[in-house]
């Protein structure tokens, strides 16, 4: 069934912004309070919203699929759709993130071994799909981010950011996403289409 997005699916970058503040100083007070939750929440989020990751290949991130080379910061996903494996090239700011949540999982005497999953639940084994769309749904909550969107809009949204400031290379998104069709990413180009913004500001007054 192909994919059917709108305007409406993607996140603004003001929802982004006021979403990362928020989810940053609940991982800053827990952090100082000894609590862990918020802060593992706000490194998964942050994966989501920065480098597009399936809400499968978050669960599935081990600590050797973090690859924190200045040169080539990257997420491999090793087992993509269609068991794909690829590389997801990340911003400065989610690489240093993942450098201090690595840190702090080895401070707090959670496993950083290569093997180890790079999130994990309550019970100390990785986390299910179900878990990571309740916590991005409660931090929505908390930051009054409409009900409609999910753990799988900040792929949207990522996808349609990085589309506009890769000025527009549909390859490059296509790459990062791991779209098997060029026609899958083509969506994103069509709902974004500069030509529809300045044709619509033409139309007669």
């Amino acid at each position: 069934m192909p994919l059917e997005i709108t305007h409406e699916d993607f996140l603004t970058p003001k929802q982004v912004l006021v979403l990362k503040s928020y989810c940053r100083d609940r991982a800053k007070q827990a952090d100082s309070a000894g609590k862990k939750r918020p802060v593992r929440d706000w490194a998964i989020l942050h994966v989501a919203l920065d480098a597009g990751l399936r809400v499968s290949e978050i669960c599935d991130l081990q600590l050797r699929d973090v690859i924190l080379d200045r040169a080539h910061a990257a997420l491999i996903v090793r087992d993509g759709k269609g068991g794909k494996k690829r590389g997801v090239r990340m911003g400065s700011a989610l690489g240093r993130h993942l450098l201090e949540f690595i840190e702090w999982k080895e401070q707090t005497g959670e496993s950083v071994s290569g093997r180890s999953p790079l999130f994990v639940s309550s019970r100390k084994g990785p986390l299910t799909r179900t878990a990571v769309y309740r916590i991005f749904r409660k931090y929505a909550d908390a930051t009054d981010i409409p009900k409609r969107f999910s753990i799988h809009s900040c792929r949207h949204t990522y996808a349609s950011l990085l589309y506009r400031a890769s000025d527009f290379n549909l390859r490059l998104v296509q790459k990062q996403l791991g779209h098997r069709s060029i026609q899958t990413t083509q969506i994103y180009a069509d709902v974004l289409n500069e030509d529809a913004v300045l044709a619509v500001e033409n139309l007669p007054q």
